[in-house]
This record gives C-alpha cells, sequence and structure tokens, in this order.
C-alpha cells in the first residue's frame, strides 16, 4: 500500500468516526481541507461514494459502512503494535487528550505540568475543560477526568484527589455588610452566587449534613455563572457568598484575611477525582505516563 493511500484511508476512518471534518481534522491535527481532498482521492480512486456530506452532517454511506467495518480493526492492530514499540524507547513519546472540568485542571494538573514535563519531555498534553457530561470515545479523547459517580461503570480508573468537602466562603468586606450565618436557613437573607447546571441547566442547590441531616438549600443572589472556577474571585471581591471545594488555595486566602469559611460545621463531602479510559484498549505509553504523575500516591487503578 502507498503512502499516499494509507493516508487517505486513515482520513476516512476520523472522518466516518468524528462525523465532522473539524473534529477529525483536530484529532490528526490536520486542516479541514487537507481530509477533505484525502477523502475526494479516495472516492475517485475506489470509484464510490464513501460519506454523505452537507452543510451540518457527515454520515458514511452503505459502502463506507461496510469499507469502515472491514479496516478499523486492521487499524487498531497497527496502532497497538506501533505502540509496543514505545516499550523499548527509554522515554514515552506521543499526544494524549484528556477531557476534565475546570476546577480538576486548577486542582490537579496545573500544579504538576512542570514536573511532568520534566519527567516526560517527549509526551505532548492536550487538555480540554468541559464542566458538562462528555462522550470521551466518541470526541476522540484518551482519558476524562470526573467524579467518581460519573463515570461509566465499563471504563477503568485512577484516583487523582482524595474526596473533597465543599465550603462556604465570604469576604471580610461582605461580612462588614451581613451577619455572619450560622446554619444553612439563614442562607436566604444572603447574597449567594448561583451556579447553573451544564447537563439540566436548573440552579445547583446548595448541599449540607451535620449529626445526620442533610439539607439541599435553594439560593438566590445578585451572580450566577456555570463555571465553578470563577467563584474564589467572585468571593474575594466581596460580591457575595459561594459555594465551592475546599482547597489549599482557599485556606491561604483565609489566613491571608481575604476570606472567612462559615458553616464549616456542615461542610458535605464528595468523591474526589478520578482518571478514566476504556478498559477494553491497550493502555498506550503517553497515557501511563500521565497516569504515573498524576494519579494520588498509594492508590490503585480500578475497574468502575
Amino acid at each position: 500500500m502507498r503512502t499516499n493511500e494509507f493516508g487517505e484511508l486513515t482520513a476516512f476512518v476520523a472522518v466516518a468516526e468524528e462525523k465532522s471534518f473539524r473534529k477529525a481534522a483536530a484529532r490528526l491535527n490536520l486542516t479541514a481541507s487537507t481530509l477533505s481532498h484525502a477523502l475526494r482521492a479516495l472516492e475517485d480512486r475506489l470509484g464510490v461514494r464513501l460519506l454523505n456530506r452537507t452543510t451540518r452532517t457527515v454520515s458514511p454511506t452503505q459502502a463506507g459502512l461496510a469499507l469502515l467495518a472491514e479496516i478499523v480493526p486492521a487499524f487498531s492492530t497497527i496502532a497497538n503494535a506501533v505502540e509496543s514499540v514505545n516499550a523499548f524507547r527509554e522515554s514515552p513519546r506521543g499526544r494524549v487528550r484528556i477531557n476534565m472540568p475546570r476546577i480538576a485542571a486548577d486542582m490537579v494538573f496545573l500544579p504538576q505540568l512542570p514536573a511532568f514535563f520534566g519527567q516526560y519531555p517527549d509526551v505532548q498534553l492536550e487538555l480540554t475543560t468541559n464542566d458538562g457530561f462528555v462522550d470521551i470515545i466518541g470526541e476522540g479523547f484518551d482519558a476524562g477526568v470526573r467524579i467518581r459517580d460519573d463515570i461509566q461503570q465499563d471504563m477503568s480508573a485512577v484516583r487523582l484527589t482524595e474526596d473533597f468537602h465543599v465550603a462556604v466562603y465570604g469576604s471580610p468586606g461582605y461580612f462588614e455588610q451581613h451577619a455572619i450565618p450560622q446554619t444553612p436557613a439563614d442562607l436566604p437573607h444572603h447574597a449567594c452566587i448561583g451556579l447553573r447546571e451544564i447537563s439540566g441547566g436548573s440552579l445547583y442547590r446548595w448541599e449540607f449534613e451535620k449529626d445526620g441531616r442533610r439539607l439541599a438549600v435553594p439560593v438566590s443572589g445578585p451572580l450566577t455563572v456555570d463555571n465553578i472556577g470563577m467563584m474564589t474571585r467572585i468571593a474575594v471581591d466581596g460580591i457575595g457568598l459561594v459555594y465551592t471545594a475546599h482547597s489549599r488555595e482557599h485556606d491561604e486566602l483565609v489566613a491571608n484575611g481575604r476570606l472567612i469559611r462559615v458553616l464549616a460545621d456542615w461542610s458535605i463531602s464528595y468523591p474526589g477525582f478520578f482518571l478514566y479510559y476504556p478498559g477494553h484498549r491497550q493502555l498506550p505509553a503517553a497515557l501511563r505516563a500521565v497516569i504515573d504523575v498524576f494519579r494520588l500516591p498509594s492508590k490503585g487503578t480500578d475497574t468502575l
């Protein structure tokens, strides 16, 4: 098989699986026009249309589906064979695409990136932040990051963080104007920053627990966002109270007098973040390198 023929088939598989020239181009690190040219060349050479194209959708024809069914297993075998060569390299090489919530990027990945690239300079990371739920296989990601309860059961997963507690914060300036809440029942009298859920669009209720009693409190205030990563800045600026994950950054802001934590005795915990990936696929060396650096020490790999 000539090099250009293999490239044309690679382009076809990517576009057929992604159902989008744009997404396939991102997956292969090529331009959409390059893929379009390769697909036209392949169809001309075979003398049959492989893809139905409209202004909004791309889908395989019957001939395209038949070709896809035959070559995808072969491509998987080739990919596994090429990946096996990585075992003989001194350092893993390759690109790893990971989808994660913004808060996971801030809490887990950004602090450890210098150490990672110092240890694995030949690995390329592509980190995409998305607070909604993503089909990592359908979107062409190698792995994803979510709390454990949100991960499909057929995935393999590695713990990245301990379970975390949520906390309510406000600025000293805010509390100069408002009394410190003593129980969640006081929150309706406060300016609480709302968080709109990406998946359902509803406003998130602030959850609390104490002495076996669990509450979900609807809140209201001057501002609603869909990005939990904005909460700390909003609290520091004195706009209102925020409900977010407790972190070392927040401890430092409290110690420096820029934030005040309230309702700590009502704090509730949630499962920590896990990195997950398809359990039925061979684990690439580059993804294994990610796991080695970012996993929580002394924690193993779990099949959910």
